[in-house]
């Protein structure tokens, strides 16, 4: 654990709970906050409910407090009264939880005192998949008692948290995740590909994620393998990307075996190298079943990308169809073929889409524009009190 520097007393305390600090797009979000919010007026602990991973480097700050509490499989009736004792001892000023895995930590976040307490809602998994578990959905009712101010990260899910969980409007706070548009920027890459994998002329096709099934990169691995069917001439320089790991990556490869095209296709397993990994695309896809504002395809657009995305969650709201990208329907491997062929065959319309991609980026979703975005969050909570 590193320690909170003492001498911060006189900032904003903000405790952090999550699920666990690895990579991720919740966990990029909350890093990218932690080092851009003014140091001076904040300090930070993070608690994670399970472990630490190696993202915490990432954090460019030493002073921030981080609690790693080995939860156990299942429902861990220790945890609730440990998480009490810690906020009891830390004293934070406010205390901030982040989707359902930490909801529950609400209660002994109000029973250690806490006065100020913030929700944030990034994105259904496949268990909330419809967004009606009605356990779930009866946890978040209650923490209306409780929750002072919630936060969601596309419009989708903030309509979500008022229609369905009857969170007043006032209490809600729509935050649009940030990029790092300096980081994420077209250039040139210093990525080592495979040797002869990507030829002169090459028309790459990128994605990168977790293998998980609400991610469905298996759709887009079967809409590369119908553009090749379709278009055979397109072997020659189509090549296929999917950067990450996980339950699908099996059945991917399996997919890309039967259709006899693993040869032009490359799957690196995970990697810490994303922004060299969006200068060597060509375009990018974000192929899944529920988003609620993807970091990938903010970091592709910020990158210059032309993007084929799937019409889901936060996505339409960033994505402008027909401008910097294309919106298929989600699982559709026709629509998401036929949207790969036009950018393979119109070289003045993906290019055209990068670069609006990239203006749109610089212009509604930097880092900057959601820091000011949460620091009025906590400033307002701080003055209410």
């Amino acid at each position: 654990m590193i320690s909170r520097n003492q001498s911060a007393t006189s900032r904003v305390h903000i405790c952090h709970i999550i699920f666990r600090l690895d990579f991720g797009g919740l966990e990029n979000g909350l890093v990218n906050l932690i080092n851009t919010l003014p140091h001076d007026r904040f300090c930070h602990t993070i608690i994670c409910l399970t472990y630490a991973g190696s993202f915490r480097e990432r954090i460019v700050r030493t002073d921030i407090g981080i609690f790693e509490m080995h939860k156990r499989e299942g429902k861990d009736l220790r945890l609730y009264g440990r998480i009490h004792k810690l906020l009891c001892n830390l004293s934070p000023d406010i205390v901030h939880t982040r989707n359902r895995p930490a909801l529950d930590m609400l209660a002994p976040a109000a029973l250690a005192g806490v006065k100020r307490l913030v929700h944030s809602e990034h994105g259904l998994d496949m268990l909330e998949f419809s967004g009606k578990h009605r356990r779930y959905n009866v946890l978040r009712k209650l923490s209306r008692m409780v929750v002072n101010r919630y936060i969601a990260v596309s419009g989708d899910l903030a309509a979500w948290l008022h229609n369905e969980i009857g969170i007043p409007q006032k209490k809600i706070a729509l935050i649009y995740n940030g990029v790092d548009t300096d980081r994420f920027s077209p250039g040139a890459s210093s990525l080592a590909l495979p040797y002869g994998f990507l030829p002169a002329d090459g028309f790459l096709v990128g994605t990168i994620g977790r293998l998980e099934p609400v991610k469905d990169q298996l759709t887009l691995a079967r809409a590369f393998c119908r553009m090749l069917e379709l278009q055979p001439e397109l072997r020659q320089r189509a090549r296929l990307l999917i950067v990450g790991d996980g339950a699908l990556r099996t059945e991917i490869e399996k997919t890309l075996e039967a259709a006899g095209v693993s040869e032009v296709a490359w799957l690196p397993g995970f990697r810490d190298d994303a922004a060299d990994f969006y200068r060597v695309l060509n375009l990018f896809v974000l192929p899944s079943r529920r988003e609620g504002i993807s970091n990938t395809l903010l970091e592709a657009m910020a990158s210059g990308l032309p993007v084929v995305a799937t019409a889901v969650g936060g996505t339409p709201e960033i994505l402008a169809d027909g401008i910097s990208g294309t919106l298929v329907p989600p699982e559709d491997v026709e629509g998401m073929s036929q949207a790969l062929l036009r950018y393979a065959n119109d070289r003045s319309t993906l290019e055209r889409h990068g670069s609006e991609g990239r203006s749109l980026a610089l212009e509604k979703f930097s880092l900057q524009s959601m820091t000011r975005n949460y620091q009025k969050v906590y400033e307002s909570l701080c003055i209410d009190a």
